[in-house]
């Protein structure tokens, strides 16, 4: 999912033996608006979920590509569970909304993964969409230690959502940045798999397609460590 295509050019029509000139290309005329939401998602919960639906009505996005982390550069990875689980319980879980798309984009390029790496590529290789960055209020309190920051300031939107005790001035955003309502959502990953290991209920946190998958993944986890 989400590999580069060879598309062949197109060629112009011919009737009764005179050239047509070539449509313009819809993709010049409109782009697809796409939000890149990363995230480790280990594993991903109805946070997530909820934050993605709302920034597709709240951003003007037509679809929203939750990128899954297989390592990312500010935590340790020793506290990750395997990409592909995680990857494939984000498929699942997203599996009602046909908007919302599991990517595993990252997986194949230089490790670690940096946005700015990401997004230039996924520019180069999807010139029929646009761009947005989502990302939490906890990560723009943060920005400026992101690889290449400013750059990703420059080229490509990026859209904000609230989180707990991380106000944001709007006033003093750079003109690509704007904050969206999205709600507040009390809920983690971090609190799921503190349920899991306590055995406690996780089925308000997480959608019921992937309870067991995370069940079982988390526990054996926790008994591995």
């Amino acid at each position: 999912m989400f590999s580069k295509a060879n598309t062949p050019a197109k060629q112009p029509l011919k009737a009764n033996n005179k050239k047509v000139k070539p449509s313009i290309p819809e993709y010049i005329m409109k782009k697809i608006k796409t939000g890149i939401y990363g995230g480790s998602f280990n594993p991903i919960h109805n946070g997530h979920i909820a934050i993605a639906r709302k920034m597709i009505e709240l951003a003007g996005l037509d679809e929203v590509w939750l990128m899954v982390s297989p390592q990312n550069p500010l935590k340790h990875s020793a506290d990750l569970l395997d990409e592909q689980l995680r990857l494939d319980m984000t498929r699942i879980a997203l599996e009602p909304y046909p908007q919302l798309k599991a990517c595993d984009y990252e997986f194949h390029l230089p490790r670690p993964s940096y946005m700015w790496h990401t997004l230039q590529s996924l520019a180069n290789d999807y010139p029929e969409r646009e761009f947005t960055l989502l990302i939490g209020a906890d990560n723009w309190a943060v920005f400026d230690r992101w690889y290449h920051a400013d750059d990703i300031i420059a080229h490509y939107p990026i859209a904000i959502y609230p989180r707990t005790g991380y106000p944001i001035d709007t006033a003093r955003l750079p003109e690509t940045v704007k904050v969206f309502d999205t709600g507040l959502y009390d809920m983690s990953s971090t609190l799921v798999r503190q349920y899991i290991s306590e055995g406690k209920d996780i089925t308000s946190l997480i959608p019921n397609g992937i309870t067991a998958m995370a069940q079982e993944y988390y526990k054996c986890d926790a008994k591995g460590k």
